[in-house]
């Protein structure tokens, strides 16, 4: 029987849907794998860029890598050695938190007596327990670096991956040879990922200097901590510095009070605005090429694929994806949608 007009285009799409479904959840079941990879991968691409300056300054690729190696290990392993002693040393102070504690619980009591309100004074020490707000925080850096069990493997595939890094761009050429496009596209994901990355860490890194110099000033303790963690979740987009803000806040009230908690609320809105809204976007300058709806639902949706390691690479994956529709009509429209109104603008403008 001859096919009706209407029922192809049907099937393909039907194919596509189900390709992809079956795709994410080999994503999903494979994630520990996948963002073993990935992190890999992008870390090499991130790391490629001092190695290759090392290099035009006459050093060995092998000797350059491992000065390179050198000094990331020495950061990881000097933060490692901050979250341990900050941990260690919060058991010894948690009689004073407890302390102080105990005395807003009972000022709360008075106040909520006060105004007619009875509540148990167990139920209210149960829900202001210092120790939960520490637990917090190591559940937050315990989700972070649940894939650091995998750190060695990671840093192997980066390592490996880095000393081929002038073997790869030949093969790439031998193997798309007489393609200069698809050259020139990997070499603008590579370049997008690269840029995005980079500005990314050092707007992060400027948020955490500054969040823990304004919780030192205030007198919060584990500033550097709460520093570190501002660094980190500053990678998230949209959500992270929210995320940041939780546990040292709620830290504040239990050191500091009412006034703690104003203050560290004000440091951290502060920094943010600044950060986020003055200094990123100028430094990011073109931009990442995504809507803002966009890579909120990026942050969702690889988050959900591949856990916390997804929501942290969530816009170099999404503008991986985006360069890459791009370069074919059929596909095309799914990137202006991914796109930003400028991207649509330009569209319209060349037909």
């Amino acid at each position: 029987m001859g096919k009706k007009p209407g029922e192809t285009p049907k099937m393909n799409v039907t194919v596509v849907v189900a390709s992809v479904i079956v795709i994410l959840a080999g994503m999903m079941y494979a994630a520990n794998f996948i963002t073993q990879m990935l992190l890999a991968f992008f870390i090499s691409i991130v790391l490629a860029y001092p190695i290759l300056w090392l290099k035009s300054r006459k050093v060995p690729l092998g000797l350059a890598v491992a000065i390179v190696f050198i000094v990331i290990l020495g950061i990881s392993f000097g933060f490692g050695e901050l979250i341990r002693s900050s941990l260690s040393s919060f058991s010894n102070d948690l009689p004073k938190y407890e302390s102080n504690l105990r005395e807003m619980s009972a000022g709360l009591l008075e106040f909520l007596s006060d105004q007619g309100i009875h509540v148990s004074k167990d139920s209210l020490s149960g829900m202001m327990d210092p120790t939960k707000v520490m637990n917090l925080t190591a559940n937050f850096l315990g989700q972070l670096g649940s894939f650091m069990g995998n750190a060695l493997t990671i840093i192997f595939l980066a390592l490996f991956l880095l000393l081929e890094l002038d073997s790869i761009n030949l093969k790439t050429r031998a193997i798309l040879k007489g393609s200069n496009e698809t050259v020139e596209n990997l070499n603008r994901i590579s370049s997008s990922i690269r840029h995005y990355l980079s500005i990314k860490t050092i707007t992060s890194l400027l948020t955490g200097v500054l969040i823990w110099l304004g919780l030192t000033i205030l007198g919060v303790d584990y500033a550097i901590i709460w520093g570190l963690i501002a660094f980190l979740f500053n990678y998230i987009p949209n959500i992270g510095s929210i995320i940041a803000a939780i546990p040292v806040v709620l830290f504040a009230l239990v050191q500091l009070g009412l006034t703690g908690i104003i203050w560290t609320t004000v440091i951290f809105v502060s920094v943010n605005m600044i950060i986020g809204n003055a200094v990123e976007p100028k430094m990011m300058g073109k931009g990442m090429g995504l809507s803002t709806f966009v890579v909120f639902l990026s942050l969702l949706f690889w988050g959900f694929i591949l856990g916390v390691v997804g929501m942290f690479l969530s816009v170099p994956i999404t503008m991986t994806i985006k360069i890459m529709l791009e370069k074919s009509p059929d596909t095309r429209w799914m990137a202006i949608l991914l796109g930003t109104r400028k991207d649509a603008e330009v569209e319209l403008e060349q037909d």
